[in-house]
């Protein structure tokens, strides 16, 4: 049995709808390729502006990239909220400052910080909101392994946010030309921080006590250094045994009280 299809008259009957579709699909076709074009072209654009960004942000020359996600900052600002009763609208706020002194310190600085993104951020965003202004204004602060003194400059301008002044005390294997021109960018003068190097064993250290101290490894006898009621923020394994109240924890860093 011959087609349907195959008669003349069929042929005829069907070739406006025919024609009909195909403009159509025409038109459906141009349509599509036009959003492709548009998207390839965002495509190129979107590579073009994030090479410019990851130059910036990237690992190189640092121990990790500065690229949080939604998820990372949201879990960050949780965590803060939990450890220190700030509101999450607060929270957000000192993790996006604690961000952009992270980012333009590096940037600017020699050397670079320790940590992931959320660790940095959330010491930097965590400490002034828990000293707060209760020391008078001034606290003594203790870092060990200092590096190249990029954290302390963005903490003691995130301590300024809050009213506090830090005193600043750095011990670790220092390059003591780049720790200081690094603590300028935060705002010290030359002679406003104190460099120690080697650990904080010795007498140039043991001569005050701290109000805060950040501790990169478990150190002997660290609790003759600290003050009453000090802050200690600290890898959670570098706090076991010292008989310190665990006040929480935010990304890799545990944070204790040195009250009894």
């Amino acid at each position: 049995m011959p087609s349907l299809l195959s008669n003349p008259l069929t042929r005829r009957l069907l070739r406006p709808a025919v024609s009909l579709v195909e403009q159509r699909m025409e038109h459906v076709t141009h349509a599509f390729q036009k959003d492709l074009d548009a998207l390839h072209h965002e495509l190129a654009d979107l590579r073009r502006r994030s090479y410019g960004l990851g130059l910036l942000l990237d690992h190189t020359g640092r121990d990790a990239h500065r690229m949080p996600t939604p998820e990372q900052v949201g879990r960050l600002v949780a965590e803060l909220g939990t450890l220190t009763g700030a509101a999450d609208e607060r929270a957000r706020g000192d993790v996006t400052v604690a961000y952009r002194h992270l980012v333009a310190l590096e940037a600017l600085g020699a050397g670079g910080i320790g940590g992931s993104v959320s660790d940095v951020c959330g010491r930097l965003a965590a400490v002034p909101r828990l000293v707060g202004a209760a020391r008078g204004g001034v606290v003594e602060v203790l870092e060990t392994g200092a590096r190249h003194g990029l954290f302390a400059a963005a903490l003691r301008r995130m301590l300024r946010r809050q009213g506090v002044e830090a005193r600043l005390t750095l011990v670790g294997a220092l390059d003591e030309d780049a720790v200081r021109d690094n603590l300028a960018l935060g705002g010290a003068g030359s002679g406003e921080a104190r460099l120690v190097r080697g650990g904080p064993d010795g007498t140039e250290v043991r001569d005050r006590r701290y109000g805060v101290l950040l501790l990169d490894a478990p150190y002997e006898g660290v609790l003759g250094l600290a003050a009453p009621d000090a802050l200690l923020v600290t890898p959670p394994a570098a706090s076991a045994g010292l008989g310190l109240r665990p006040l929480g924890r935010v990304a890799d860093s545990a944070y204790h009280s040195a009250a009894a």
